[in-house]
């Protein structure tokens, strides 16, 4: 009978050694990776039955970007977390959607073994289900412009200026849908803004309704809070593999739309200064 295969990830070479000759001797076969980068190129180019992957290391990504590329990768793998942190509260609950089974460090090698084996048995604990951010985005824009509004009326300079929620929210369902399109064709943070049509004609709507430049950023501001609320609310079926850049796009294109909107704006406001 063939040896179930597990890679082990930990950035402590002495950790790594000791879990691999442990594991070795109980009739495993082992792979070892000192970073995420080289976890990474195994779980690309070879497949494993189970992965045993410390939470936390430095660099570029984590256990939890690990586990991500393992369920892409092969989802019938066994994810195990090792943890140093026994409590991990809200967090924990968050990252079992992700793996199997957080093990808190340090574990001896019976109830080790035993995990891993009783595990194996079982076969993957979750019908894991991952989104990527765009598809999150889409399918939560209304509840999320709910959130939205329901914060934006909690701010009464913001709505000093009357108008009806229709109006309020009618620049969004577009916002996201720019949203979405923009991590999906994955541009380079930094580069050229998308240009938004949607975003000029709400600077100058803004301007027309009576808007200040301080209340068109607040609402930008909101914006910004109520996605990644949103978010929160999804961790469990997040790719934690490109979390973070997703999240910096999302940031840098709430900024874009707000920068197109303020020029039309300032646009609109030197317009009505000239004489007539």
């Amino acid at each position: 009978m063939a040896r179930a295969r597990v890679l082990v990830v930990d950035d402590s070479e002495s950790i790594r050694l000791s879990l691999c000759a442990i594991l070795e001797k109980h009739g495993f076969e082992t792979t070892a990776a000192g970073d995420v980068s080289e976890a990474l190129r195994y779980i690309s180019s070879q497949k494993y039955d189970v992965l045993l992957s410390d939470l936390h290391m430095p660099g570029a990504g984590d256990g939890l970007t690990v586990v991500s590329a393992m369920r892409h990768a092969n989802a019938q793998a066994v994810t195990l977390l090792l943890s140093s942190f026994p409590e991990m509260s809200a967090a924990a609950n968050a990252i079992l959607m992700q793996t199997d089974e957080i093990l808190v460090k340090p574990m001896n090698v019976p109830d080790l073994i035993d995990a891993i084996t009783q595990r194996l048995a079982k076969g993957p604990l979750h019908k894991r289900k991952v989104e990527t951010l765009a598809t999150i985005l889409e399918r939560t824009t209304e509840a999320s412009i709910a959130d939205w509004y329901e914060a934006v009326e909690k701010e009464d300079a913001l709505m000093a200026v009357l108008l009806t929620r229709e109006e309020r929210c009618k620049h969004l369902p577009q916002v996201f849908l720019d949203l979405a399109r923009r991590l999906q064709v994955f541009k380079p943070l930094g580069t050229k803004e998308l240009k938004s049509e949607s975003a000029s004609n709400h600077g100058l709507e803004r301007r027309r309704q009576g808007y200040t430049a301080a209340m068109m950023v607040e609402e930008s501001r909101i914006l910004q809070v109520t996605i990644f609320h949103t978010l929160q609310k999804n961790l469990g079926t997040i790719d934690f593999s490109i979390l973070l850049l997703g999240i910096m796009t999302i940031a840098d294109e709430v900024d874009s739309q707000l920068s197109q909107a303020m020029k039309s704006y300032i646009a609109e406001s030197i317009q009505d200064e000239l004489p007539a």
